[in-house]
């Protein structure tokens, strides 16, 4: 007769010690400190490897020796009003594969994201969303150690929103209105 190897039960001892993971709804309220954004609506997007921005008149120049990006956003759906204009430093050119399997060039950004207590360094891509729901994509690189509630909206919202636009009483999942 042949023994077979027990199978070991799992050690809950240093699972239980981990710091628990911070949980994002399907859409977030964003902020993105380097540019001048204090809130944007985001989605979550776990299918896209990187962020993307809603950018337009994207213009690349040089200062110093260094290529950059000024480029303009309308941080708010559906609200072409209001104007951001925004500079960055030119990561890189990227060739990108959307949804429906178009293949584009876009520029790439090194940008701070701010979503409740979490922020991360994200590459983000720049393209014209108007005609897209959100003005902008969370990739999954930078949602490493983030576990995603696709049934809930605005889970982390409150800590990161509050914390930057302390005179507002609007709720984070309330839009701005024009």
């Amino acid at each position: 007769m042949l023994k077979r190897p027990l199978k070991r039960k799992p050690v809950l001892s240093s699972r239980a010690s981990k710091k628990p993971r911070p949980v994002f709804g399907w859409r977030e309220w964003a902020v993105l400190p380097d540019l001048p954004i204090s809130k944007i609506k985001v989605k979550i997007d776990t299918g896209a490897r990187t962020s993307s921005l809603h950018a337009f008149d994207v213009i690349v120049f040089r200062r110093q020796g260094k290529e950059f990006v000024r480029f303009k956003v309308h941080p708010l759906q559906r609200n072409t009003k209001r104007i951001l204009d925004c500079e960055a430093r030119l990561s890189e050119w990227r060739t990108v594969t959307d949804s429906g399997g178009k293949r584009t060039v876009r520029p790439v950004i090194e940008t701070r994201i701010m979503m409740g207590a979490r922020e991360v360094m994200a590459e983000v891509t720049l393209i014209s969303r108007d005609a897209m729901g959100f003005r902008m994509l969370i990739g999954r690189q930078s949602l490493k150690g983030v576990v995603i509630d696709p049934s809930r909206s605005y889970i982390a919202s409150d800590d990161v929103y509050f914390a930057r636009l302390p005179t507002s009483s609007r709720r984070p999942d309330q839009e701005e209105e024009e």
